[in-house]
């Protein structure tokens, strides 16, 4: 009997922990093959792959981002083999499996929650034609009459008895380029009534002997990225500590972790530890903070110290070792717009590198979904079941903040034009969110969202939204944004976005001062000694109407004093790697001219 387990991962570069897991718990008695797919390959071809390999059950990984993708591939798949065998499983679908079983009749057995010892106690009735599938718990089966059997759960599983999911042969040549996704633990202490977390009840640790071991492969085999699924890493701070700690031993210089953290429960000496000890890059956190509104977390029974929360992500951010992404959800219970408008700047005051703008989704098995009614939610019927709206937050604000989320997508999460937008928000805007808001309504009503976009059209948008809306604004963004255009290049770019601030004449004086007088720049620009050639292949000029020595310094902008902004980009070492963009100023005294 050959199984096959597959999945539709949301990108190419996923890997599926979950099949790993099942495959390592049976391979020793059962024929199993792992066929991964995107929800972006056609069905067709998804079908035509499994229907050759030929297999006597097929087993489908169930998510919300794939649901709906995986029910044509098996529909067509059934029609072609009808013999064969196919079995569900995955968060999606071991909640309301009743519903799940009658609306795919082409569907045999749900594996409900935890699927390790199921599956294979399932493969073994079925390959020894037993077919007593009631003694299988935590299955759902169609009875001889064609009723649909639930049977009782499953007791959660010893993880220690678990093999190990990541000894594939297989799987090493796609280590660098794929994510890796590693648990140490699984359950979650919260009670989020947006999260299916919340229903496991307590939480259970892997032996940390063995989590160093397997780490420690991973590494070795090449892995560049480990994702934590843990859904708060550091509840146990001395397991957290401790694999750390071994993880800045060993991190082999190329790979990078992320984590899921509660930040206020974050204890100070650990970030102490973490900010002194921490290599630079390779840690990389995860915090949900989802609303600041105190009503809204308390009837969502999200328990959270935004004050502490605050301390622990800027304590991090200041140490300059560990991005931070942190989640906001839109649409939570109670939350309105002008809710969520203060929550989104409450946490954008914290500067994260991602701030994450989600849409709450009713997920099955979730309390929120359970008590939709109470406060008038209207949701997709379908997954990934995003609401429409509710009492509070009508779909006409829900628009307005996907249009807010767009931007804040293309340039802050992006990094295109941080020293612009960060000016716009501090110096001009009211508040973040305004910025990003005005904006992404001007997009939209530029019919923008419907095009594409490279690099410069990103600049070019933001200049005409902002000669709209606040031209006085704009010589000074438009300074900053020649700046942030350069950063963005590890090479000299071919061409700008904006009509050049000087004349022909004026960059050919210039040029000829940086020449012949270096020093007036500074000791660093005048020691790469750059000849006439080097200087015209490496260097571009530009005018800004602010001191540039003083913005880069303490990144206030003066206008009233205008810079030669410099841009060098060195040429390529011997390996081929360019190394980043060095930015140089020079003040632009009216009184003498250039090259005098």
């Amino acid at each position: 009997m050959k199984t096959v387990l597959t999945t539709l991962n949301a990108k190419y570069i996923h890997m599926s922990l979950a099949l790993r897991y099942l495959k390592a718990y049976s391979e020793k008695e059962f024929d199993i093959e792992l066929a991964e797919y995107t929800i972006k390959d056609p069905a067709m071809n998804v079908v035509t792959d499994l229907y050759r390999r030929a297999p006597d059950v097929v087993g489908f990984s169930c998510y919300i981002w794939n649901i709906e993708e995986t029910i044509p591939i098996i529909r067509m798949l059934k029609k072609i083999r009808p013999d064969i065998r196919i079995v569900l499983g995955g968060p999606e679908v071991s909640y309301d499996t009743q519903y799940w079983m009658e609306r795919i009749p082409e569907v045999d057995f749900i594996v409900m929650g935890e699927g390790e010892e199921t599956l294979h106690h399932l493969l073994t009735e079925l390959r020894d034609g037993t077919e007593k599938y009631h003694f299988v718990f935590g299955i759902a089966y169609r009875g001889k009459d064609g009723s649909v059997v639930l049977n009782p759960g499953r007791p959660k599983a010893l993880l220690d008895d678990l093999p190990s999911p990541h000894y594939f042969a297989e799987d090493v040549p796609q280590l660098p380029t794929r994510v890796v996704y590693f648990e140490t633990s699984r359950g979650c202490p919260f009670s989020c009534q947006f999260c299916l977390s919340s229903i496991e009840v307590g939480v259970r640790y892997f032996d940390i002997e063995r989590t160093k071991r397997d780490l420690l492969h991973l590494i070795r085999s090449g892995a560049r990225l480990i994702k934590f699924v843990d859904r708060t890493f550091n509840i146990k701070r001395d397991y957290a500590l401790e694999i750390f700690q071994f993880l800045i031993d060993n991190h082999g210089g190329s790979c990078v972790f992320q984590f899921e953290i509660t930040a206020d429960i974050m204890r100070p000496e650990v970030i102490s530890f973490l900010s002194e000890h921490a290599p630079p890059g390779v840690f990389r956190f995860e915090i949900g903070v989802q609303s600041t509104n105190e009503a809204t977390n308390e009837i969502i029974q999200r328990r959270q110290n935004f004050a502490k929360l605050s301390r622990t992500v800027t304590m991090i951010k200041e140490s300059g070792k560990i991005d931070q992404h942190l989640d906001l959800i839109a649409g939570l219970p109670e939350e309105d717009y002008a809710s969520f408008r203060q929550t989104f700047n409450d946490v954008f005051a914290l500067r994260p590198e991602e701030l994450q703008l989600g849409f709450l989704k009713m997920l099955r098995g979730t309390g929120v979904r359970a008590r939709a009614a109470e406060h008038g939610y209207v949701f997709m019927d379908n997954a990934p079941y995003e609401i429409l709206g509710n009492d509070v937050l009508p779909f006409s604000d829900i628009v307005r903040i996907k249009q807010a989320e767009d931007v804040l997508e293309k340039y802050w999460n992006a990094h295109r034009a941080d020293a612009a937008v960060t000016y716009l928000i501090e110096s001009v805007f009211p508040s973040a969110w305004d910025f990003f808001q005005g904006f992404g309504a001007y997009w939209e009503s530029r019919g923008w969202e419907r095009i594409g976009h490279q690099l410069e059209d990103l600049f070019v948008r933001l200049r005409e939204f902002l000669a709209a809306e606040t031209p006085h604004a704009l010589p000074a963004a438009e300074g900053l944004m020649k700046l942030d255009y350069f950063r963005q290049h590890k090479y000299r770019p071919r061409k700008i976005w904006w009509d050049p601030a000087l004349s022909e004449t004026e960059h050919a004086s210039w040029m000829r001062r940086l020449l012949e007088r270096p020093e007036d720049v500074g000791e660093s620009f005048a020691s790469l000694r750059l000849n006439e050639r080097e200087l015209h292949k490496q260097v571009m000029i530009d005018r800004v109407p602010f001191d540039l020595a003083a913005y880069l310094a303490d990144g206030v902008v003066r206008l009233g004093r205008e810079s030669l902004l410099i841009a060098r980009y060195p040429a390529a070492s011997s390996d081929a790697v360019a190394r980043a963009v060095e930015i140089y100023s020079l003040p632009i005294v009216p009184a003498v001219l250039p090259g005098q």
